[in-house]
């Protein structure tokens, strides 16, 4: 039987498990750059995304949903808008480093997230930018068919880690590992104790 059938609700601001809630060590972190999550609607109502959990750490931060019917996506920037999606055209976001500018981050399927570009008036003439290689994605909830792919959680972490500095991308990385980490615990895919920083007392 999994842990599921045996712990409360779902906790409604970081939507994990009551029992393994993260909000408690959610850590409030400063950022020049603003960060836009840009998400598919389809990944409104999934548990396991991640970029949810990114914007609860960053209060510079706005989350709007797309592709929800009848509802226009409106995007509106604080600073030079910078599209996080690599291709052809992207300019390696190493550029943008020490400079303030809005991150805007598509989070879904790597379909959906092609099409936002294309379908968002917005995004447009909005330059894209690619991140610099690194580890593997840590990402264990969902199958990722996509050499390199990478949670959006990870994604953004990477981003910041050069837009604002590395303490950024570790505390963020360390939160996400966290809440993978509790969540495999209640599939029963994983020990106790080798869930980083253990599970809550019940």
């Amino acid at each position: 039987m999994s842990r599921r059938d045996n712990v409360e609700a779902r906790c409604p601001r970081c939507r994990l498990f009551q029992r393994v809630c993260i909000c408690s060590i959610v850590p409030r972190l400063e950022t020049r750059t603003h960060l836009v999550l840009l998400m598919h609607r389809d990944e409104e109502r999934k548990p396991t995304n991640t970029g949810r959990l990114a914007t609860l750490a960053l209060p510079n931060s706005a989350l709007v949903v797309h592709g929800v019917e009848g509802r226009e996506t409106c995007l509106a920037w604080e600073h030079e808008p910078i599209l996080l999606f690599p291709g052809p055209d992207a300019r390696p976001i190493e550029d943008y480093a020490g400079r303030a500018v809005t991150l805007v981050v598509p989070d879904g399927t790597w379909r959906q997230a092609a099409k936002m570009k294309k379908r968002i008036p917005a995004l447009r003439d909005v330059q894209t930018v690619s991140l610099p290689d690194g580890d593997e994605t840590q990402y264990r909830l969902r199958a990722e068919r996509r050499e390199g792919g990478l949670a959006t959680a990870e994604a953004i972490a990477r981003a910041l880690g050069v837009l604002d500095g590395p303490h950024v991308e570790a505390a963020l990385l360390e939160l996400f590992r966290v809440m993978v980490e509790r969540t495999l615990w209640v599939r029963g895919q994983l020990a106790a104790g080798a869930v980083h920083g253990g599970i809550p007392p019940a």
